[in-house]
């Protein structure tokens, strides 16, 4: 239990950390107009303030806590449950295999949960990304709707997407964020697990908060710089939908993508993903690294001294 809640307090912490620099990553990979992030920052600021920065934050501010703390606790106790089936050692091993299936697991858990949280997310932070020129035959009325917001809040994005695509519009881009995510978590804890032994003295039983910090920041650099070619597609598919879906699926995104923009559209924010990722990640693993320790220090006094 103490894997979840620790999970919890990281997840939190990294979202206050890491959304600003999402919302620059977001509006890039699937707005237009922005140029590069330099651009996109400054336009972002000239035209919704330091508040532009934050929009959509609330939800998954509340969400993204709990989706953590599930990742985490399932990526801890699937290593705990493959060491006890393999020799019956309470504490996890650090086999290669072992790491692969429980982040892979990680990955596939993540979807399940987090699949809604990001469409409303990404759709809270896209509020006024305005349509593209193209679709001037629309009628005055229609034209109309193109600044103001399509959504009041994240309940009402909610019921939304609920109401005009039913309960399975809400995983919107979800095959795009399993092509992401399984491979990204393995790219994410693997990385993050090594490196902390690596740069930790042999006479040292576990890794100091700089150790956490340094290593977590860069397994988050490493696997959202990598994930960043099936990010965009899922983040195209995400935003699309509000008024009409331009999209099929992913490999018609990935089609349409790639004839209108070139290679390059899917390496589009890979700057703002590995930069946000370090800040992000090492602030996530070392909340849910002092967090775990502080819920284990109180569970053993608890037990000595009852």
């Amino acid at each position: 239990m103490e894997d979840f809640l620790a999970g919890w307090v990281g997840g939190a912490s990294s979202v206050v950390v890491g959304h600003p620099l999402d919302t620059v990553k977001t509006r890039l990979q699937a707005g237009t107009g922005y140029g590069n992030t330099l651009k996109c920052i400054l336009t972002v600021y000239k035209k919704e303030s330091v508040a532009g920065f934050f929009k959509g934050m609330s939800f998954p501010l509340a969400s993204i806590a709990v989706y953590n703390s599930v990742v985490f606790g399932v990526f801890s106790n699937t290593q705990k449950f493959l060491t006890q089936y393999r020799s019956g050692e309470s504490q996890p091993s650090r086999s290669l295999s072992d790491l692969i299936l429980a982040s892979m697991l990680s990955g596939v858990v993540s979807v399940g949960l987090g699949g809604p949280v990001d469409l409303i997310k990404i759709r809270l932070q896209m509020q006024t990304q305005p349509f593209l020129k193209a679709n001037l035959h629309l009628k005055p009325k229609a034209k109309d709707l193109w600044n103001q917001p399509k959504y009041k809040g994240p309940v009402h994005c909610v019921t939304s997407i609920v109401q005009k695509d039913g309960l399975m519009g809400l995983y919107r881009g979800a095959n795009a964020m399993l092509l992401r995510d399984v491979p990204g978590y393995c790219l994410y804890f693997i990385p993050y697990v090594f490196i902390c032994e690596w740069i930790t003295p042999d006479n040292y039983t576990d890794a100091n908060p700089y150790t956490v910090w340094l290593a977590g920041g860069i397994a988050g650099a490493i696997s959202w710089g990598t994930a960043t070619p099936m990010d965009v597609v899922k983040s195209r598919l995400q935003a699309d939908g509000v008024y009409y879906n331009k999209y099929k699926g992913v490999m018609d995104c990935i089609s349409q993508s790639y004839q209108k923009e070139g290679l390059k559209v899917f390496f589009r924010g890979i700057t703002v993903n590995a930069i946000r990722g370090f800040p992000m990640s090492a602030t996530m693993f070392l909340a849910y690294e002092l967090s775990l320790k502080a819920l284990r220090r109180d569970q053993t006094v608890t037990v000595t001294n009852p």
